[in-house]
């Protein structure tokens, strides 16, 4: 494994980096690891619609920034007192999302200082029944990426009011709510310590073995910034268009909420797009395209859906359950 010294706070250069580390730069390893923060942005799942997701007005009073990732998975938000952390493995001859192989190196790292943490049957990490870390995943061209996120001190506060939370998530959308569903690893460590030195003694054990550490060059500063305005600062990836539907079907399953907007006319589906925070190795377009020109009816849908690999596009969701979802 090579980790990558990282010390950008700016949330499209750090997902930039991780997509040129993918696609472009060869480390002549095959496990590349980083850990990285941000200033306060709100980081949207790649199959979200972003205005539906977030407090937009008081997004843009308070200066936090919106990116989309290329995973799967709902909307976080994160600031200087959290950690993100990246694996990238590339040659993967695997098949499906794993989470666990990826998890535990934190879930072990933190119980060397005294920290239980565990990993639930979806893509969190709790201490006790509280959530501290989201995780996901993106599959292409035989390289994974694994990115999660570690709540170490971050403002609860600051994470209730930029996000828009579903009704179905959450009950009460007040602060006690949110505080009684996640927490802070600080408040379960035995000393106080700021997030600089969590860091320094996370890496220290997530590295125990690592001896190949990489320092950006120039050139690659100068690459990850292109792609960083190419493609992650702009508004067509954070926001992009969101047509008006005349039929919308959504359902909450085990691998996450699958939303289905749809334009129906003289009972055909003209148009389809496909949100949620599920997660999902395929291009979601190949469903929303087998779709189009579909009777919008259960038995010409289910002949649709039969010739569709759908564990493959959303993750511990089956055949029955997004025809439910549909019609």
């Amino acid at each position: 494994m090579i980790y990558v010294e990282n010390h950008s706070q700016n949330p499209y250069f750090n997902f930039a980096l991780e997509y040129y580390l993918m696609t472009e730069k060869d480390l002549k390893d095959d496990t590349i690891f980083m850990f990285w923060r941000t200033n306060p942005t709100l980081m949207v799942g790649k199959f979200q619609n972003t205005i539906e997701e977030i407090n937009n007005k008081y997004v843009e009073e308070n200066n936090i920034n919106v990116v989309r990732r290329i995973t799967g998975g709902g909307t976080i938000y994160t600031d200087m007192n959290g950690w993100q952390y990246t694996f990238i493995t590339k040659n993967y001859n695997g098949s499906g999302i794993d989470f666990k192989t990826f998890t535990q190196p934190i879930i072990d790292a933190l119980k060397e200082q005294g920290v239980e943490a565990s990993f639930n049957s979806r893509n969190d990490l709790l201490i006790g029944n509280k959530k501290f870390s989201g995780n996901a995943q993106y599959i292409k061209d035989n390289v994974r990426l694994h990115h999660g996120s570690i709540l170490f001190n971050t403002n609860i506060e600051e994470m209730v009011k930029s996000i828009t939370v579903a009704e179905d998530k959450i009950i009460s959308k007040g602060i006690k709510s949110v505080r009684e569903r996640v927490t802070n690893v600080s408040e379960h460590l035995e000393k106080d310590i700021d997030a600089i030195k969590f860091r320094d003694i996370m890496l220290k054990s997530l590295l125990k073995n690592v001896d190949n550490i990489y320092k950006l060059t120039e050139e690659d500063i100068q690459r990850v910034n292109e792609i960083a305005k190419e493609k992650f600062e702009t508004w067509e990836w954070n926001y992009g268009a969101s047509p008006k539907f005349n039929i919308s079907k959504w359902k909450r399953f085990e691998g996450g909420k699958v939303s289905f907007n749809m334009n129906v006319k003289k009972g055909i589906i003209e148009d389809c797009s496909i949100n949620g925070d599920f997660f999902g190795e395929g291009n979601i377009e190949d469903v929303s395209k087998a779709l189009c020109g579909c009777k919008y009816n259960k038995e010409d849908i289910k002949k649709v859906i039969s010739n569709i690999d759908i564990p493959k596009y959303f993750f511990k969701v089956n055949k029955d359950e997004i025809i439910e979802c549909i019609i």
